[in-house]
């Protein structure tokens, strides 16, 4: 009796995202630096979130890993671009040139800014999110990934995750993701593109 699972339990998102995250680690350990930075792009649902905190957990190193969701940065629903911009001021610059970031989450049920966070430089960092994938942000990362889904996949994962929430917002956000690929070609900036199913 054979000990592999059955075709009929595999789990082909999470096959995807194991597979990911060991060449990404492998990327990571090529650098060879203590405070790597690395850079998940992706549209929504496409399953940065999950790639991101299996790649902290799975870490090919010791000690504390920095995980930020630009989920937690964005001002708003039409504020992809203004997000990404924050992070790359108060996070991933100040990273780049050693010095401790500050950044305050979003509180998105009151519109303003709330408390802040600090990014330790001397530390691995991880960001992920819609439209993260610029040049200059891939300029300040030592690895950059693209992580691609079908439409359909990703709609399902977006909206099982934000419901009724997420719901009407989601054409509005998409045609921000829609402007940050033409602008960007996000995936070309990318040292590795995923697909997940």
């Amino acid at each position: 009796m054979s000990s592999a699972p059955s075709r009929s339990n595999a789990d082909p998102v999470a096959d995807a995202l194991t597979a990911a995250v060991a060449a990404v680690s492998a990327r990571v350990v090529a650098v060879g630096a203590a405070n790597p930075v690395v850079a998940l792009d992706g549209r929504s649902g496409a399953g940065k979130s999950s790639f991101a905190r299996r790649l902290v957990a799975a870490w090919p190193g010791h000690g504390c890993v920095q995980l930020v969701a630009l989920d937690d940065v964005y001002p708003g629903w039409d504020g992809l671009a203004d997000g990404v911009d924050y992070a790359r001021r108060v996070i991933l610059s100040p990273h780049a040139r050693g010095l401790i970031g500050v950044w305050e989450r979003w509180d998105w049920e009151a519109s303003a800014r709330a408390e802040a966070y600090a990014v330790d430089p001397s530390l691995p960092l991880v960001v992920e999110g819609s439209g993260l994938l610029t040049p200059e942000v891939a300029r300040l990362a030592d690895v950059s990934v693209w992580v691609e889904a079908p439409l359909a996949s990703r709609k399902a994962r977006a909206l099982d995750r934000d419901g009724d929430t997420y719901r009407p917002h989601w054409d509005r956000w998409a045609a921000q993701e829609d402007r940050h690929l033409e602008a960007h070609h996000p995936e070309r900036l990318a040292d590795l593109v995923v697909s997940v199913p």
